[in-house]
């Protein structure tokens, strides 16, 4: 019996111990054979198949020709206070090759009494009476844009001795309800003259406390903020342009104001 006994506890020990020792090698040797594979998959999906790129917002968008009202990144240079020279001689106008000729040329004389005739008129005769364009203000932009050419049609679509754009014709009408024809050269000259007056009184009211002179005395050089300065600028680029050259504290299109200013003092038109 007591044999019998021993032998029976040996053996169930023997069947304990292998089977629980091969449990335990089972476990140990899977999880270390499992885990790396796991890893290793995730990390090949990731590389092979990455999440996309969020697309670009509007802040993101880099323009190959940035407006003028957009500030650059860098800061920009203070304007010159001495008088800039002309690259070209101001009274050498030529029309470019892509101009075209409408109608019979006045000749220059009658060009200049025109020009002299609309500056004389009072444009804001109940509000600013006293507001006047002045004669050689007037002759030299016509000059700097048409060189008194009456029947000039430029590539833009100016047209005649003031280079008046149909925007401007449409404009002058409606703001101060008149039927002025811009192929019509003393008309011409007029909405001209008319709209150097417009932008002297809207320059003049914003930054100017309601003065209105256009003296050249006013200005330091060719190409600070004064009111001439300002009124040259805007009939070249634009009221909003001005504005916002005035904002960043220098006077847009410098060049276009110094031939012009040029003109006012040295113009080969004065011969005529």
């Amino acid at each position: 019996m007591n044999a019998l006994l021993r032998t029976r506890l040996f053996a169930g020990l023997v069947v304990l111990v292998v089977a629980g020792g091969c449990g335990l090698a089972g476990a140990s040797e899977e999880d270390k054979a499992v885990a790396p594979i796991a890893a290793s998959s995730s990390a090949a999906e990731v590389t092979e198949s990455p999440s996309p790129a969020p697309e670009p917002t509007e802040d993101l968008v880099v323009e190959e020709s940035p407006s003028p009202s957009k500030k650059p990144a860098s800061k920009k240079p203070k304007p010159s206070r001495t008088s800039a020279t002309p690259t070209e001689d101001p009274n050498n106008f030529q029309p470019p090759d892509c101009a075209e000729f409408e109608g019979k040329e006045v000749s220059k004389a009658k060009a200049k009494a025109a020009l002299n005739a609309a500056a004389a008129k009072t444009y804001w005769p109940t509000s600013a009476p006293k507001l006047k364009v002045p004669a050689d203000l007037v002759r030299a932009v016509a000059w700097h844009e048409s060189g008194w050419t009456s029947n000039i049609v430029n590539c833009d679509g100016g047209f005649g001795l003031m280079q008046v754009m149909p925007d401007t014709e449409s404009f002058i009408n409606q703001r101060f309800e008149q039927s002025y024809d811009s192929h019509a050269y003393r008309q011409n000259a007029v909405i001209g003259a008319n709209y150097l007056a417009w932008l002297t009184k809207a320059f003049g009211d914003q930054y100017f406390k309601g003065n209105y002179s256009l003296s050249a005395a006013k200005c330091k050089s060719d190409s600070s903020l004064c009111l001439l300065n300002m009124v040259i600028a805007g009939y070249n680029m634009g009221r909003g342009s001005v504005d916002e050259g005035y904002a960043n504290k220098e006077l847009v299109n410098p060049e276009y104001v110094s031939v012009v200013r040029h003109l006012m003092r040295d113009c080969y038109c004065d011969k005529y």
